[in-house]
């Protein structure tokens, strides 16, 4: 209850980045270097399982012992990147919300990527209804728990992404929503628009890319909360997918060059 306590109140003012590790590991270094919250990555989770991004492949059992285990990996919050919640309608999500927050979660999103090719994003009125039944299962465990309403139109290629994600977060943010969050949007004066759209509620943007935007910046245009998705995860597997290339193909160990030495990473867990 403490760590949701000091998630609510990061939330509050100001701007913080909340990274995405993908295994106790990669956790532990984050909170080292002094990180207030965490958030999981489906797809850096996924990767590390040999699996593809998707609630279809990666079984919710599985998710939530992943939760399980990001939770007790440091004292820090953890928010949970919970896809659509492995289920597509209301009822089936709250059960799905009642066992995230059995995990010890501070936070957890849902998102409205129905995952058909066809009709990608739910109804607004179907996905309005999941995140008012994510809003009561988190009620009724009287934990606090906070509520992420992600709308994923630029991710799915809608034709109008910033006036249906600003219509949906909009009625996210109606339906009980905490914070509210549409992955993909890299333009400022689009960002700039979601805030003040949503405002007061708190607005996360994800930096999947270097953009040019730094913290400052998304400060600056009202974002209280930045996280990174699986970019991170990706980041490590560029560098094992390089040094193993090039010793499959041309016998050289130069990918080795830049790596953290075995003794320094090897005291950051004792």
């Amino acid at each position: 209850m403490s760590r949701i306590a000091e998630f609510r109140k990061l939330h509050e003012s100001g701007c913080f980045v909340i990274p995405n590790p993908w295994d106790v590991g990669s956790a532990r270094y984050l909170a080292h270097l002094g990180f207030r919250a965490l958030a999981t990555t489906s797809g850096g989770f996924a990767f590390s399982r040999g699996l593809p991004d998707s609630a279809a492949t990666v079984p919710r059992q599985m998710m939530l012992n992943h939760f399980t285990e990001m939770v007790a990996a440091t004292n820090l919050p953890v928010n949970a990147d919970y896809q659509n919640g492995y289920a597509d309608d209301p009822e089936g999500v709250a059960e799905s919300v009642r066992l995230c927050i059995q995990t010890g979660v501070a936070g957890l999103s849902i998102e409205d990527n129905s995952g058909n090719a066809e009709a990608p994003l739910y109804e607004l009125s179907l996905a309005v209804e999941r995140v008012e039944a994510a809003r009561v299962a988190i009620d009724r465990s009287g934990t606090g728990v906070v509520l992420t309403g992600r709308a994923e139109c630029y991710l799915t290629g809608h034709p109008g992404p910033l006036k249906e994600a600003i219509r949906r977060l909009v009625a996210y943010a109606e339906a009980g929503a905490d914070v509210l969050y549409a992955p993909g949007v890299r333009d400022r004066d689009e960002i700039a628009e979601i805030v003040r759209a949503v405002h007061p509620k708190p607005v996360n943007v994800v930096m999947a890319a270097n953009t040019g935007l730094r913290v400052p910046d998304l400060a600056g245009l009202g974002v209280r909360r930045v996280s990174v998705g699986s970019s991170l995860a990706r980041t490590a597997w560029t560098a094992f997918m390089k040094a193993s290339k090039a010793i499959a193909e041309e016998g050289s160990f130069g990918g080795f060059d830049e790596n953290v030495s075995f003794k320094e990473l090897d005291s950051l867990f004792r």
